[in-house]
C-alpha cells in the first residue's frame, strides 16, 4: 500500500495534533463549537480535519437523537480520535453534516512551532 500521505497544516492560532503520535489534524480556524461531549468527556466540533481515515457508515443513537456517522482514526497511528456526522434524521441537528467531532482527550493544540517567515503556528511531518 505505500507510505501514507501527510497534510500540511498552517494555522496562526494553533494546530491541534494526535497526543499518541503528534500528527496534525486541524487548525484553531476550522474550530466550529467546544460544547459537545464524547466517549471520554469533553469533545470539540470541526469544519475541517486532515490525516485521518474513516470508517463505514453506521448509524448511531445519540444524546441528541440519531445519527449516521463514521468512526475517525488518527492516519499516524490509528487510534479512534472521534466521528464525522454524515448525516442527521433530525432538522435541527443537520448543521453537524459535514463535520468532525474530535475527543479532547486524544487531542493537544500545539502552539509556538513558528515559522521564520510568516511567524505562524505549523505542523511539519
Amino acid at each position: 500500500m505505500g507510505q501514507p500521505f501527510f497534510e500540511f497544516i498552517n494555522d496562526d492560532r494553533g494546530v491541534y495534533v494526535c497526543k499518541t503520535c503528534g500528527t496534525c489534524l486541524t487548525g484553531s480556524k476550522h474550530l466550529y463549537s467546544t460544547t459537545f461531549t464524547g466517549q471520554y468527556g469533553q469533545a470539540y466540533l470541526f469544519n475541517t480535519v486532515v490525516n485521518v481515515t474513516k470508517s463505514a457508515p453506521m448509524q448511531r443513537e445519540m444524546s441528541t437523537g440519531n445519527h449516521m456517522i463514521r468512526d475517525v482514526a488518527c492516519k499516524g497511528c490509528k487510534k479512534t480520535i472521534g466521528w464525522f456526522y454524515e448525516f442527521a434524521y433530525e432538522s435541527e441537528q443537520v448543521y453537524k453534516e459535514g463535520k468532525y467531532v474530535l475527543e479532547l482527550t486524544l487531542i493537544s493544540l500545539r502552539k509556538g512551532i513558528v515559522d521564520q517567515k510568516g511567524g505562524n503556528s505549523q505542523c511539519y511531518l
